[in-house]
């Protein structure tokens, strides 16, 4: 009995060996936690963009709302505007209807209204200018995924602020 190359236990070695019917499937788990991490990159700055601009927007509506309410002679008869920081919270967290206004993971720790008077040439001189600054913390509901690359992706937590000139009420 004579062999051949291909048959024997030799023979099923070399066919083993030179079986490619698995390689596409090895392949895409070698890609695949990649591809996950790109994903995730591109939700989460995406949801940060979007966290962001509702902040900003929040923070906005809330200085326009101060600038209003607040008298324009503020400066000279004296006054304070933090008693307005309950309802500025309000305006920057809620929506009219009463729901969030920011997406899911965004909270806002703390509204500050502050007011400055800025001297110069103006018709009410000196000029009241109202400021609300939003503390604003930022999670992310796929920092896990940041795990296959060995990081991690804590929450951010940052200040939003904007400033009107006061026109009074």
């Amino acid at each position: 009995m004579t062999r051949t190359p291909t048959s024997g236990r030799f023979g099923r070695l070399r066919r083993f060996l030179g079986g490619e019917d698995g390689a596409a499937l090895v392949e895409f788990a070698i890609v695949l936690p990649m591809m996950l991490l790109v994903f995730a990159v591109i939700i989460e700055g995406s949801r940060l963009m979007i966290a962001f601009q509702s902040a900003i927007g929040g923070v906005r509506d809330a200085t326009r709302y101060l600038a209003r309410v607040v008298p324009s002679d503020i400066c000279t008869t004296g006054g304070s505007v933090s008693g307005y920081a309950p309802q500025l919270q309000t305006i920057v967290g809620q929506s009219t209807s009463g729901g969030s206004f920011l997406p899911a993971g965004v909270i806002v720790n703390s509204v500050t209204p502050a007011l400055t008077c800025v001297a110069g040439t103006y018709r009410i001189s000196p000029a009241p200018v109202a400021s609300v600054t939003a503390k604003v913390s930022i999670t992310f509901p796929f920092a896990g995924i940041f795990g296959l690359n060995g990081g991690t992706l804590a929450p951010i937590v940052t200040n939003v602020s904007d400033s009107a000139r006061v026109f009074g009420s």
